[in-house]
């Protein structure tokens, strides 16, 4: 409970949406963010209608389009947070940010809030494919809005991961490189107890830090407590380690 108090005591809402309404500027403004949110809706698109042949299984169901959004996101958010930190390093002005009056979660909240809106709205941009296509069968709202909320909470689960990565990282080429290289394992990695006899102990441990493994129920459009409580507590626990990079950055 402690531990609670001191973190709502840090926290000032209203430095971390000022920074955050700093960052969602210059998102608005960047070229490369709009080309980011092209590529992701044409390639979920064409992953449904191209890859997975969607009016050809006349099944009334999204899960294969969801089922894109993990390998996605592999390149999707490694472009939405490689700069927020490392450029911020790169320029000197991180320095500049400890200086301020700012607590270090507001800052990493500010930047979350900012890099979580952004991949949020493109996600939001998703919504008229689905409600084109509810004309043509009986598709489960239920199991729709089930499909976004894991969608949501795994962005949020792995732009916080991006976070950390560009934090620890000195430009932006090896804060997109990094980050891809992690989401592409964590988030693939639960393929191996497929193609491999491993001990059930082993199994249950590489799918438990699997993010793609937590949003399959997501994407089956159940709503499972404890995939909703991963992904939360792996979203503040990246956040918090990248608090304590500021910190190490701010002394050493």
């Amino acid at each position: 409970m402690d531990n609670v108090h001191s973190f709502a005591k840090k926290l000032n809402l209203r430095p971390a949406l000022a920074l955050a309404r700093k960052e969602l500027y210059s998102y608005s403004i960047s070229p490369a963010v709009y080309g980011i949110t092209l590529f992701f809706l044409l390639f979920t698109s064409i992953w449904l209608f191209n890859f997975q042949n969607f009016f050809a299984k006349d099944q009334a169901t999204l899960r294969a389009y969801f089922a894109a959004f993990p390998l996605v996101f592999i390149l999707v958010i490694p472009g939405i947070t490689m700069k927020a930190w490392a450029e911020e390093r790169k320029l000197g002005s991180v320095e500049l940010l400890l200086t301020m009056p700012f607590s270090e979660w507001d800052l990493v909240i500010g930047k979350f809030i900012a890099a979580f809106g952004a991949i949020a709205a493109m996600i939001a941009l998703t919504l008229p494919l689905p409600l084109s296509l509810l004309p043509l069968g009986r598709f489960d709202g239920g199991v729709i809005v089930g499909e976004y909320a894991g969608a949501l909470l795994l962005a949020a689960a792995a732009t916080s991961l991006g976070l950390l990565l560009s934090a620890l990282s000195k430009n932006q080429v090896a804060a997109f490189l990094g980050s891809a290289a992690v989401l592409l394992i964590i988030m693939l990695i639960n393929q191996i107890p497929f193609s491999a006899a491993l001990p059930l102990w082993l199994s249950s441990f590489i799918n438990f830090i699997s993010l793609s493994f937590h949003f399959e129920s997501f994407s089956k459009g159940l709503l499972d407590s404890r995939d909703l409580l991963f992904f939360i507590v792996s979203t503040f626990l990246f956040l918090y380690l990248n608090t304590r990079v500021l910190i190490f950055r701010k002394w050493s």
